[in-house]
């Protein structure tokens, strides 16, 4: 699997000097299997360039085909579909896959988004491609992935946390984490879902002192990603979805913290970096 972060913020995009080496787009990941499928997770401001990318290809042809990923449907995760690019060719593919309990009540969520009053796009029935919704499931298969989804708290509401298997190499995905009370250990469940991850792409949006005063907002520090990252016996521990007030200062220091912790917990063997636009990891 080839892994390619398209955008790596949460809440609200970041553009500006300050965030010009990590990024300022929101929530999206790219992955291309051994086979050269391909697999979306996410679809935040960084689907817009992901889409530009892949006109140059079999997209821009009406050939492509891929399975699109969605944790949950704040904005944040959802607001680059109106903008990429792949959707208004006709002979183009995606499934997504999702929460929401049934594809009916996923695709109405995001229809509200093209409503006339927020987009001039209407409708999704506007896109020229295929555009399948469906409801994830506890295990499935996308692009010859094996996915299983695990739904886990998000402040007061849940998302949903995606393990992605190829040839024994395991990818997990798990954004916006947040327990609504203090001092709560790992999800048992989510712990589950990364056991022995190669690569855990894991929320780390903030600081624990920031967290502490925006606890309802569901989102993970340095310090949850490492007790998570430990508890599962993951290889690689990757941070992502800063906050969108973090300078690149501000990412880099929360990285040698998630250093500090990862060693304090007995992780000294756990791989670390701070997922960046552009970059690509391939496991």
């Amino acid at each position: 699997m080839k892994i390619r972060f398209w955008g790596v913020r949460g809440s609200i995009p970041a553009p500006g000097p300050d965030t010009i080496a990590y990024g300022g787009n929101t929530s999206c990941v790219s992955i291309h299997t051994a086979s050269g499928k391909l697999v979306i997770v996410d679809m935040g401001t960084g689907l817009m360039h992901l889409g530009n990318h892949l006109m140059a290809g079999a997209f821009g042809k009406g050939q492509g085909r891929a399975a699109i990923l969605l944790s949950h449907t704040h904005w944040d995760h959802i607001q680059g579909l109106g903008f990429f690019a792949p959707v208004f060719i006709p002979g183009n593919h995606f499934t997504v896959f999702g929460p929401g309990g049934s594809p009916n009540v996923l695709e109405e969520i995001l229809e509200g988004q093209m409503d006339p009053n927020f987009s001039p796009l209407q409708t999704l029935k506007n896109f020229a491609a295929i555009f399948d919704v469906k409801a994830a499931t506890t295990a499935f298969e996308a692009e010859d992935l094996r996915v299983s989804a695990y739904e886990h708290v998000h402040g007061t509401t849940t998302a949903l946390a995606f393990r992605i298997e190829e040839a024994g190499k395991v990818f997990v995905y798990a954004s916006d984490v947040g327990q609504p009370v203090a001092d709560a250990p790992p999800d048992p469940g989510l712990v589950a879902l990364a056991r022995g991850a190669d690569v855990l792409l894991h929320d780390t949006t903030y600081r624990p002192s920031d967290q502490a005063t925006r606890r309802n907002r569901g989102f993970s520090t340095y310090e949850d990603a490492a007790a998570m990252a430990v508890a599962a016996q993951a290889r690689r521990l990757v941070m992502f979805h800063y906050d969108q007030d973090y300078s690149d200062a501000d990412v880099d220091s929360l990285r040698d913290a998630c250093r500090a912790s990862l060693d304090t917990l007995g992780g000294q063997d756990i791989g670390l970096e701070a997922a960046r636009e552009g970059d690509e990891l391939e496991i």
